[in-house]
């Protein structure tokens, strides 16, 4: 079911949101805070990248917004269904595709996608051409009467998704769809997710923490971390808000605290300079123009002592945009661990 709801301007209505949920508070046993105000909303035949590392919050939002899980506070709803007040209304207007495998390893492929269209009420001839539909459309027509338990890491997952599509959901949840796979399962689902998107309109809201999936899939990415989004966006605008270059620096030692403070400094001093975070024996600096500031910058890491192993210059990556945001790089970073660090000059 679609909802509409009145424009600012009072003059036409306007689609709901698909997926809208608002200020989710979810702690567990020991006092550890999954969500810490959690916003999130996902407009009608869009993909929503819900961004960040293991442990951000990521799959404790679809757990509550799928109505396995209660929030201790906030409000959400799914396709015009409050998850809390009417948990079955929305359990029949979505599709799930969780991190671990649904399907029944002792039952073929044919077997589980029976099943689950029994499950939404599918039968007979109905039923047969639905499954026949998805066999085909995910390439599993050869192994369709073999059990899953022999089916590859790509061929599982392309029958989950099969699977959480059978009652043609209005949103479709994809929680990290994609670890494990090797590369070329990836590039497939990933152009599966394309089209579903593309061709059929189907929202979706996928989480993931590869920073590649993201920018290629999301329409829109909301980049998570500790319980809250801290940034969101398209991935373009996102990008195109850091001014300049990305300079990112190896030195040969771990630079120390009272160090840090100095560095960051004299840095912050050099023209055409905006931003500079240090972190042991890594410098990230934001420049105008990336190669003209590295000579520049190398003689002002000379000066203060500090030698330098390796120096790269690259566009903004969305690798960029977490660092500024979240205040610590993304290969580094998981629930708990550490305090953000402060970028100098920068927006947090």
């Amino acid at each position: 079911m679609s909802s509409t709801r009145m424009s600012p301007t009072g003059l036409s209505p306007t689609r709901a949101p698909a997926v809208e949920a608002r200020q989710l508070i979810k702690t567990y046993p020991g006092d550890v805070t999954a969500l810490n105000g959690m916003d999130v909303t996902v407009e009608p035949g869009t993909v929503l990248g819900l961004l960040g590392p293991n442990g951000a919050g990521k799959s404790t939002t679809v757990k509550i917004l799928t109505t396995l899980a209660r929030p201790d506070s906030g409000t959400a709803t799914v396709a015009g269904h409050d998850v809390l007040r009417h948990p079955d209304r929305v359990r029949r207007a979505i599709g799930v595709v969780a991190q671990s495998s649904g399907a029944d390893p002792v039952a073929t492929g044919r077997e589980n996608l029976q099943l689950q269209g029994r499950l939404y009420g599918l039968r007979g001839a109905d039923l047969g051409r639905r499954v026949d539909e998805l066999l085909d459309r995910f390439s599993l027509v050869d192994a369709a009467r073999r059990p899953v338990k022999g089916y590859s890491g790509g061929m599982r997952r392309r029958l989950d998704v099969a699977l959480g599509l059978v009652h043609r959901p209005e949103v479709l949840f994809l929680d990290e769809p994609t670890t494990g796979l090797d590369p070329e399962a990836r590039t497939a689902m990933w152009d599966e997710i394309d089209r579903l998107a593309g061709e059929e309109g189907l929202t979706i809201l996928l989480t993931t923490h590869y920073l590649e999936e993201a920018d290629r899939l999301a329409e829109r990415v909301a980049i998570v971390d500790r319980g809250r989004v801290v940034v969101e966006g398209t991935p373009d605008s996102l990008k195109g808000e850091l001014r300049g270059d990305a300079v990112h620096l190896e030195v040969r030692e771990a630079v120390g605290e009272a160090g840090r403070t100095l560095l960051t400094g004299a840095l912050r001093q050099l023209p055409g300079v905006h931003e500079v975070l240090v972190d042991g024996r890594r410098i990230s600096v934001r420049a105008d123009d990336g190669a003209a500031a590295v000579p520049a910058l190398l003689a002002a890491l000379e000066r203060a002592g500090v030698g330098v192993a390796a120096a790269t210059v690259a566009r903004p990556s969305l690798d960029d945009v977490y660092l500024r945001y979240a205040g610590r790089r993304y290969s580094e970073a998981d629930a708990g661990a550490g305090e953000p660090l402060v970028l100098a000059g920068g927006a947090r």
